[in-house]
């Protein structure tokens, strides 16, 4: 038998859901909506129905946008003889924060991992190739494959960079400054920072 409010146990289901959030976390979370004014509880819906409405990839870089191409492609300030390879949209923004890097991105939507099933294919590597391949690619210099320090950002590294020793002047990864096995995303600014500046060539 159900002792609690059917709504609820919907929302702790859904929200349990989400990444790194267990049942125990839900249900605080639900609780804690439940406690809030009704329209700033209408105000995170409507804005997570907006995400899926106005949230797309950017068509060159495959960044997270609303607009198309994404700002940050559409910078005449930045460098555009460097691109720098990550695996998500998350690890733009940790990048970005150390006002270090200047060039442009490629998100690649993931990394290599056969034993997930996740192999070249199911990533955005085609695109980085067709960029490299296109107009653009007469002006890139440097590929910086920044993926996270762990087994599969490492495949991922290992197999880009053969892929584009013969078609860019320079291939470089960022330096060994984060934890391995940690993920790009949780590195502090000071850190990921020096990583950028002590990259090496792959």
């Amino acid at each position: 038998m159900l002792y609690t409010s059917p709504a609820l146990e919907t929302l702790i289901e859904r929200l349990s859901r989400l990444p790194t959030i267990g049942r125990k976390t839900a249900q605080r979370l639900a609780l804690y909506l439940l406690k809030r004014p009704a329209e700033e509880v209408s105000a995170l819906a409507s804005a997570i129905g907006e995400l899926q409405l106005r949230v797309r990839a950017c068509s060159v870089c495959a960044n997270i946008t609303e607009e198309d191409p994404c700002p940050i492609c559409c910078d005449l300030r930045r460098d555009r003889t460097v691109i720098c390879v990550v695996e998500e949209p998350n690890d733009v923004m940790v990048i970005e924060r150390t006002n270090e890097f200047k060039g442009l991105y490629h998100v690649l939507g993931g990394s290599l991992s056969p034993m997930d099933g996740v192999g070249p294919e199911d990533l955005k590597v085609r695109e980085l190739l067709a960029r490299l391949q296109g107009e653009q690619g007469e002006l890139v210099r440097e590929i910086i494959l920044a993926m996270d320090p762990n087994v599969e950002g490492e495949a991922t590294t290992l197999y880009l960079a053969r892929l584009l020793h013969p078609i860019v002047e320079r291939v470089t990864r960022i330096a060994r400054g984060i934890p391995i096995g940690s993920d790009l995303e949780y590195a502090d600014e000071a850190t990921l920072s020096r990583a950028i500046e002590g990259r090496t060539t792959v």
